[in-house]
Protein backbone atom coordinates (compact mmCIF):
# COMPACT_ATOMS: atom_id res chain seq x y z
CA UNK A 1 0.00 0.00 0.00
CA UNK A 2 1.25 3.44 -0.82
CA UNK A 3 0.20 5.94 1.83
CA UNK A 4 -0.96 9.51 1.22
CA UNK A 5 1.67 10.90 3.57
CA UNK A 6 4.82 13.00 3.12
CA UNK A 7 7.13 11.01 0.86
CA UNK A 8 4.31 8.55 0.05
CA UNK A 9 5.81 5.62 1.97
CA UNK A 10 4.90 2.02 1.17
CA UNK A 11 3.33 -0.01 3.98
CA UNK A 12 3.26 -3.79 4.31
CA UNK A 13 3.87 -6.61 6.76
CA UNK A 14 6.84 -8.96 6.74
CA UNK A 15 6.01 -12.46 5.56
CA UNK A 16 8.60 -13.94 7.92
CA UNK A 17 5.52 -14.45 10.09
CA UNK A 18 4.63 -17.44 7.87
CA UNK A 19 6.65 -20.61 8.38
CA UNK A 20 8.60 -21.89 5.39
CA UNK A 21 12.21 -22.34 4.31
CA UNK A 22 12.08 -23.88 0.83
CA UNK A 23 10.59 -21.85 -1.99
CA UNK A 24 7.69 -24.33 -2.23
CA UNK A 25 6.83 -23.79 1.45
CA UNK A 26 7.15 -20.03 1.20
CA UNK A 27 5.07 -19.79 -1.99
CA UNK A 28 2.35 -22.00 -0.50
CA UNK A 29 2.13 -19.64 2.50
CA UNK A 30 2.00 -16.55 0.27
CA UNK A 31 -0.85 -17.96 -1.81
CA UNK A 32 -2.71 -19.03 1.32
CA UNK A 33 -2.53 -15.75 3.22
CA UNK A 34 -1.85 -12.75 0.97
CA UNK A 35 -5.03 -12.62 -1.18
CA UNK A 36 -7.35 -12.68 1.83
CA UNK A 37 -5.33 -10.08 3.73
CA UNK A 38 -5.20 -7.79 0.69
CA UNK A 39 -8.97 -8.07 0.23
CA UNK A 40 -9.48 -6.80 3.77
CA UNK A 41 -6.90 -4.00 3.92
CA UNK A 42 -6.33 -2.88 0.30
CA UNK A 43 -9.20 -4.16 -1.82
CA UNK A 44 -9.15 -1.32 -4.35
CA UNK A 45 -5.43 -0.60 -4.64
CA UNK A 46 -2.19 -2.57 -5.11
CA UNK A 47 -0.72 -3.93 -1.88
CA UNK A 48 2.98 -4.23 -1.18
CA UNK A 49 4.63 -7.39 0.07
CA UNK A 50 7.51 -7.64 2.53
CA UNK A 51 9.03 -10.86 1.27
CA UNK A 52 11.19 -13.10 3.43
CA UNK A 53 13.61 -15.40 1.59
CA UNK A 54 15.88 -18.00 3.15
CA UNK A 55 19.18 -18.90 1.50
CA UNK A 56 17.64 -22.18 0.31
CA UNK A 57 14.70 -20.38 -1.30
CA UNK A 58 16.99 -17.80 -2.92
CA UNK A 59 19.04 -20.62 -4.42
CA UNK A 60 15.91 -22.21 -5.87
CA UNK A 61 15.17 -19.07 -7.86
CA UNK A 62 18.16 -19.85 -10.04
CA UNK A 63 17.22 -23.44 -10.76
CA UNK A 64 13.42 -23.44 -11.11
CA UNK A 65 10.46 -21.46 -12.45
CA UNK A 66 10.10 -19.79 -9.06
CA UNK A 67 10.59 -16.26 -10.33
CA UNK A 68 8.04 -16.65 -13.12
CA UNK A 69 5.54 -18.26 -10.72
CA UNK A 70 5.91 -15.45 -8.22
CA UNK A 71 5.66 -12.72 -10.85
CA UNK A 72 2.46 -14.28 -12.21
CA UNK A 73 0.98 -14.57 -8.71
CA UNK A 74 1.79 -10.93 -7.91
CA UNK A 75 0.31 -9.76 -11.21
CA UNK A 76 -2.88 -11.79 -10.82
CA UNK A 77 -3.51 -10.65 -7.24
CA UNK A 78 -2.51 -6.98 -7.62
CA UNK A 79 0.46 -7.33 -5.26
CA UNK A 80 4.02 -6.01 -5.57
CA UNK A 81 7.28 -6.67 -3.73
CA UNK A 82 9.32 -3.66 -2.63
CA UNK A 83 11.33 -5.03 0.29
CA UNK A 84 12.93 -8.32 1.31
CA UNK A 85 13.91 -9.54 4.75
CA UNK A 86 17.25 -11.30 4.24
CA UNK A 87 18.18 -11.27 7.93
CA UNK A 88 17.62 -14.98 8.74
CA UNK A 89 19.78 -17.13 6.46
CA UNK A 90 18.31 -20.45 7.53
CA UNK A 91 15.39 -21.88 9.51
CA UNK A 92 13.33 -19.28 11.38
CA UNK A 93 10.39 -21.26 12.80
CA UNK A 94 9.78 -24.33 14.98
CA UNK A 95 13.44 -24.79 15.85
CA UNK A 96 15.99 -23.13 18.12
CA UNK A 97 17.05 -19.91 16.41
CA UNK A 98 18.61 -17.78 19.17
CA UNK A 99 22.05 -16.33 18.24
CA UNK A 100 22.25 -18.59 15.18
CA UNK A 101 19.97 -16.12 13.38
CA UNK A 102 23.02 -13.89 12.80
CA UNK A 103 25.00 -16.67 11.10
CA UNK A 104 26.60 -16.63 8.65
CA UNK A 105 27.38 -12.98 9.35
CA UNK A 106 28.93 -10.22 7.25
CA UNK A 107 32.45 -11.58 7.76
CA UNK A 108 31.61 -14.47 5.46
CA UNK A 109 31.35 -15.17 1.77
CA UNK A 110 28.10 -17.08 2.34
CA UNK A 111 26.32 -13.99 3.68
CA UNK A 112 27.60 -11.91 0.79
CA UNK A 113 26.56 -14.35 -1.92
CA UNK A 114 23.14 -14.92 -0.35
CA UNK A 115 22.45 -11.19 -0.17
CA UNK A 116 23.68 -10.67 -3.73
CA UNK A 117 21.19 -13.32 -4.90
CA UNK A 118 18.39 -11.66 -2.96
CA UNK A 119 19.25 -8.31 -4.55
CA UNK A 120 19.13 -9.89 -8.01
CA UNK A 121 15.71 -11.38 -7.27
CA UNK A 122 14.36 -8.12 -5.86
CA UNK A 123 15.59 -6.25 -8.93
CA UNK A 124 13.49 -8.61 -11.09
CA UNK A 125 10.41 -8.09 -8.92
CA UNK A 126 10.49 -4.31 -8.44
CA UNK A 127 7.81 -2.53 -10.47
CA UNK A 128 9.01 0.23 -12.81
CA UNK A 129 11.50 2.59 -11.23
CA UNK A 130 10.51 1.78 -7.64
CA UNK A 131 13.45 1.52 -5.23
CA UNK A 132 13.81 -1.66 -3.18
CA UNK A 133 15.27 -2.39 0.25
CA UNK A 134 16.83 -5.45 1.88
CA UNK A 135 17.09 -5.70 5.66
CA UNK A 136 20.02 -7.66 7.03
CA UNK A 137 22.11 -8.63 10.04
CA UNK A 138 23.79 -5.68 11.84
CA UNK A 139 27.23 -6.98 10.98
CA UNK A 140 27.38 -9.89 13.41
CA UNK A 141 26.55 -11.04 16.91
CA UNK A 142 28.72 -8.87 19.19
CA UNK A 143 30.39 -11.76 21.03
CA UNK A 144 31.53 -13.19 17.68
CA UNK A 145 33.69 -10.15 16.85
CA UNK A 146 37.24 -10.65 18.08
CA UNK A 147 39.28 -7.61 17.13
CA UNK A 148 39.79 -5.28 14.21
CA UNK A 149 40.48 -8.05 11.72
CA UNK A 150 36.87 -9.18 12.05
CA UNK A 151 35.61 -5.62 11.57
CA UNK A 152 37.82 -5.27 8.51
CA UNK A 153 36.29 -8.44 7.08
CA UNK A 154 32.76 -7.07 7.51
CA UNK A 155 33.71 -3.80 5.86
CA UNK A 156 35.24 -5.65 2.91
CA UNK A 157 32.17 -7.81 2.23
CA UNK A 158 29.78 -4.88 2.61
CA UNK A 159 31.83 -2.88 0.11
CA UNK A 160 31.66 -5.78 -2.32
CA UNK A 161 27.90 -5.97 -1.87
CA UNK A 162 27.56 -2.23 -2.44
CA UNK A 163 29.49 -2.68 -5.70
CA UNK A 164 27.01 -5.41 -6.68
CA UNK A 165 24.08 -3.08 -5.96
CA UNK A 166 25.70 -0.33 -8.01
CA UNK A 167 26.05 -2.73 -10.93
CA UNK A 168 22.34 -3.57 -10.70
CA UNK A 169 21.50 0.12 -10.81
CA UNK A 170 23.88 0.81 -13.69
CA UNK A 171 23.07 -2.24 -15.83
CA UNK A 172 19.39 -2.84 -15.07
CA UNK A 173 18.17 0.51 -13.84
CA UNK A 174 17.03 -1.03 -10.55
CA UNK A 175 18.00 0.70 -7.31
CA UNK A 176 18.28 -1.45 -4.17
CA UNK A 177 19.41 -0.38 -0.70
CA UNK A 178 20.95 -2.75 1.84
CA UNK A 179 19.63 -1.79 5.28
CA UNK A 180 21.61 -3.02 8.29
CA UNK A 181 19.29 -3.53 11.26
CA UNK A 182 20.71 -2.52 14.66
CA UNK A 183 19.76 -5.03 17.35
CA UNK A 184 20.62 -5.50 21.04
CA UNK A 185 23.79 -7.51 21.72
CA UNK A 186 24.93 -7.22 18.09
CA UNK A 187 27.96 -5.51 16.58
CA UNK A 188 25.70 -2.58 15.72
CA UNK A 189 23.13 -2.29 18.50
CA UNK A 190 22.77 1.44 19.18
CA UNK A 191 22.46 4.44 16.90
CA UNK A 192 25.82 5.72 18.16
CA UNK A 193 27.38 2.45 16.99
CA UNK A 194 25.60 2.65 13.65
CA UNK A 195 26.86 6.17 12.99
CA UNK A 196 30.37 5.25 14.09
CA UNK A 197 30.52 2.20 11.83
CA UNK A 198 29.02 3.82 8.76
CA UNK A 199 30.86 7.14 8.88
CA UNK A 200 34.01 5.92 10.61
CA UNK A 201 34.54 2.74 8.60
CA UNK A 202 32.21 2.14 5.65
CA UNK A 203 32.39 5.68 4.29
CA UNK A 204 35.98 6.38 5.35
CA UNK A 205 38.62 7.08 2.69
CA UNK A 206 40.18 3.56 2.57
CA UNK A 207 36.73 2.04 2.00
CA UNK A 208 35.90 4.63 -0.67
CA UNK A 209 39.14 3.79 -2.47
CA UNK A 210 38.24 0.09 -2.47
CA UNK A 211 34.68 0.74 -3.59
CA UNK A 212 35.73 3.07 -6.41
CA UNK A 213 38.05 0.36 -7.73
CA UNK A 214 35.52 -2.48 -7.40
CA UNK A 215 32.56 -0.54 -8.78
CA UNK A 216 34.59 1.27 -11.44
CA UNK A 217 33.37 4.73 -10.39
CA UNK A 218 35.40 7.94 -10.01
CA UNK A 219 36.68 8.37 -6.46
CA UNK A 220 34.89 11.71 -6.14
CA UNK A 221 31.56 9.90 -6.72
CA UNK A 222 32.25 6.86 -4.55
CA UNK A 223 30.86 8.20 -1.29
CA UNK A 224 27.59 9.38 -2.80
CA UNK A 225 27.08 6.03 -4.53
CA UNK A 226 27.86 4.05 -1.38
CA UNK A 227 25.52 6.18 0.72
CA UNK A 228 22.80 5.55 -1.84
CA UNK A 229 23.12 1.77 -1.51
CA UNK A 230 24.01 1.23 2.17
CA UNK A 231 21.76 2.38 4.99
CA UNK A 232 19.85 1.38 8.10
CA UNK A 233 16.69 -0.55 8.84
CA UNK A 234 15.30 0.95 12.06
CA UNK A 235 13.38 -1.67 14.03
CA UNK A 236 11.28 0.21 16.59
CA UNK A 237 11.25 -2.76 18.98
CA UNK A 238 15.05 -2.94 18.96
CA UNK A 239 15.41 0.79 19.51
CA UNK A 240 12.92 0.73 22.37
CA UNK A 241 14.77 -2.15 24.08
CA UNK A 242 17.87 0.07 24.05
CA UNK A 243 15.84 2.89 25.69
CA UNK A 244 16.39 5.04 22.59
CA UNK A 245 13.76 7.28 21.03
CA UNK A 246 13.00 6.07 17.47
CA UNK A 247 12.01 9.49 16.14
CA UNK A 248 15.23 11.02 17.45
CA UNK A 249 17.18 8.08 16.01
CA UNK A 250 15.86 8.82 12.52
CA UNK A 251 16.85 12.47 12.87
CA UNK A 252 20.33 11.60 14.08
CA UNK A 253 20.91 9.18 11.22
CA UNK A 254 19.71 11.77 8.71
CA UNK A 255 22.02 14.39 10.21
CA UNK A 256 24.90 11.92 9.85
CA UNK A 257 24.03 11.43 6.17
CA UNK A 258 22.97 7.79 6.69
CA UNK A 259 19.87 6.59 4.87
CA UNK A 260 16.96 5.16 6.82
CA UNK A 261 15.81 2.89 4.02
CA UNK A 262 13.21 1.00 6.02
CA UNK A 263 11.42 1.19 9.36
CA UNK A 264 10.11 -2.00 10.92
CA UNK A 265 7.04 -1.19 12.96
CA UNK A 266 7.21 -3.26 16.12
CA UNK A 267 6.75 -3.11 19.89
CA UNK A 268 8.86 -4.61 22.65
CA UNK A 269 7.83 -5.99 26.01
CA UNK A 270 8.12 -3.44 28.83
CA UNK A 271 8.37 -4.30 32.51
CA UNK A 272 7.90 -1.11 34.59
CA UNK A 273 8.46 -2.91 37.92
CA UNK A 274 10.27 -6.21 38.18
CA UNK A 275 8.70 -8.18 41.02
CA UNK A 276 7.74 -11.80 41.66
CA UNK A 277 4.54 -11.55 39.61
CA UNK A 278 6.34 -9.95 36.67
CA UNK A 279 9.00 -12.68 36.72
CA UNK A 280 6.27 -15.35 36.77
CA UNK A 281 4.61 -13.82 33.71
CA UNK A 282 7.92 -13.32 31.88
CA UNK A 283 8.60 -17.05 31.95
CA UNK A 284 5.72 -17.53 29.49
CA UNK A 285 7.59 -15.40 26.93
CA UNK A 286 10.76 -17.50 27.14
CA UNK A 287 9.84 -19.65 24.14
CA UNK A 288 13.21 -21.35 23.68
CA UNK A 289 13.28 -20.39 19.99
CA UNK A 290 14.17 -16.71 19.75
CA UNK A 291 16.76 -14.66 21.59
CA UNK A 292 15.08 -12.26 24.02
CA UNK A 293 17.79 -9.73 24.81
CA UNK A 294 16.88 -7.74 27.92
CA UNK A 295 18.05 -4.29 28.96
CA UNK A 296 17.55 -3.03 32.52
CA UNK A 297 17.55 0.69 33.31
CA UNK A 298 18.70 1.19 36.86
CA UNK A 299 18.54 4.94 37.48
CA UNK A 300 19.85 5.73 34.00
CA UNK A 301 22.56 3.07 33.96
CA UNK A 302 21.78 0.40 31.36
CA UNK A 303 22.68 -3.25 31.97
CA UNK A 304 22.36 -5.63 29.03
CA UNK A 305 21.58 -9.33 29.21
CA UNK A 306 21.96 -11.57 26.18
CA UNK A 307 18.74 -13.50 26.90
CA UNK A 308 15.75 -13.27 29.21
CA UNK A 309 16.83 -16.19 31.44
CA UNK A 310 20.09 -14.33 32.10
CA UNK A 311 18.17 -11.27 33.30
CA UNK A 312 15.86 -13.39 35.46
CA UNK A 313 18.85 -15.13 37.05
CA UNK A 314 20.44 -11.74 37.74
CA UNK A 315 17.22 -10.56 39.38
CA UNK A 316 17.17 -13.61 41.65
CA UNK A 317 20.73 -12.67 42.65
CA UNK A 318 19.63 -9.19 43.64
CA UNK A 319 20.73 -7.49 40.43
CA UNK A 320 18.93 -6.21 37.29
CA UNK A 321 16.94 -3.51 39.04
CA UNK A 322 14.79 -0.82 37.45
CA UNK A 323 12.61 -0.95 34.35
CA UNK A 324 13.19 -3.75 31.85
CA UNK A 325 12.77 -3.80 28.11
CA UNK A 326 12.66 -7.27 26.51
CA UNK A 327 13.30 -8.07 22.85
CA UNK A 328 10.01 -9.81 22.21
CA UNK A 329 7.83 -8.53 19.37
CA UNK A 330 4.35 -8.11 20.85
CA UNK A 331 1.15 -6.94 19.10
CA UNK A 332 1.26 -3.32 17.96
CA UNK A 333 -2.34 -2.56 18.86
CA UNK A 334 -2.03 -3.43 22.53
CA UNK A 335 -0.16 -1.35 25.10
CA UNK A 336 -1.10 -2.95 28.41
CA UNK A 337 -0.92 -6.54 29.63
CA UNK A 338 -1.53 -5.67 33.26
CA UNK A 339 1.72 -6.13 35.16
CA UNK A 340 3.54 -6.24 31.83
CA UNK A 341 3.24 -3.55 29.18
CA UNK A 342 4.59 -2.77 25.72
CA UNK A 343 6.64 0.06 24.23
CA UNK A 344 3.70 1.08 22.04
CA UNK A 345 4.11 4.75 23.06
CA UNK A 346 7.44 5.00 21.22
CA UNK A 347 5.84 3.52 18.11
CA UNK A 348 2.86 5.91 18.28
CA UNK A 349 5.25 8.87 18.54
CA UNK A 350 7.12 7.68 15.45
CA UNK A 351 3.91 7.19 13.47
CA UNK A 352 2.79 10.68 14.52
CA UNK A 353 6.07 12.00 13.10
CA UNK A 354 5.42 10.12 9.84
CA UNK A 355 2.25 12.16 9.39
CA UNK A 356 4.32 15.34 9.39
CA UNK A 357 7.36 14.41 7.34
CA UNK A 358 8.91 11.47 5.48
CA UNK A 359 10.74 9.26 7.98
CA UNK A 360 11.49 6.36 5.60
CA UNK A 361 10.23 5.21 2.19
CA UNK A 362 9.37 1.71 3.47
CA UNK A 363 7.27 0.85 6.53
CA UNK A 364 6.94 -2.81 7.47
CA UNK A 365 4.98 -4.36 10.32
CA UNK A 366 7.19 -7.05 11.84
CA UNK A 367 5.44 -9.05 14.53
CA UNK A 368 6.78 -12.48 13.65
CA UNK A 369 6.15 -14.11 17.04
CA UNK A 370 2.44 -14.91 16.89
CA UNK A 371 2.96 -18.67 17.04
CA UNK A 372 5.07 -18.48 20.22
CA UNK A 373 3.35 -15.68 22.14
CA UNK A 374 1.27 -16.67 25.19
CA UNK A 375 -2.19 -17.80 24.03
CA UNK A 376 -4.04 -15.08 25.95
CA UNK A 377 -2.54 -12.25 23.85
CA UNK A 378 -3.24 -13.59 20.36
CA UNK A 379 -6.52 -14.02 18.53
CA UNK A 380 -5.74 -17.44 17.12
CA UNK A 381 -6.20 -16.60 13.44
CA UNK A 382 -3.03 -15.26 11.88
CA UNK A 383 -4.88 -13.46 9.11
CA UNK A 384 -7.04 -11.61 11.63
CA UNK A 385 -3.94 -10.63 13.62
CA UNK A 386 -2.14 -9.26 10.56
CA UNK A 387 -5.19 -7.32 9.38
CA UNK A 388 -5.70 -5.88 12.84
CA UNK A 389 -2.09 -4.67 12.99
CA UNK A 390 -2.14 -3.09 9.53
CA UNK A 391 -5.49 -1.44 10.26
CA UNK A 392 -4.17 -0.08 13.56
CA UNK A 393 -1.06 1.35 11.84
CA UNK A 394 -3.14 3.05 9.16
CA UNK A 395 -5.44 4.54 11.80
CA UNK A 396 -2.43 5.95 13.67
CA UNK A 397 -1.19 7.45 10.41
CA UNK A 398 -4.60 8.91 9.61
CA UNK A 399 -4.49 7.01 6.30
Amino acid sequence: MRLALPGSPHLTYCTNIHAGESWGEIFTALRKHLPGIKKRVSADAPMGVGLRLSAAAADEFGTSRALQELQAFLRDTDLYVFTVNAFPYGAFHATRVKEQVYEPDWRTENRLQFTNRVADILAELLPGDMEGSISTVPGAFKDAIKGEAHVDAMVETLIRHAAHLHALSRDKGKSVVLALEPEPCCFIETIDEAISFFNGRLFARPSLDDFARLADVPLEQAEAVMRRHLGVCLDVCHVAVEFENPTECVSRLETAGIRVAKIQLSSALRVPTVDARAIELLHSFDDGIYLHQTVADGDGALTRYTDLPDAIAAHHSGEASGEWRVHCHVPLFRADYGVLQSTQRQLVELLDACRVRAMAPHLEVETYTWDVLPADIRDGDIGDDIVRELTWVRSQLGA
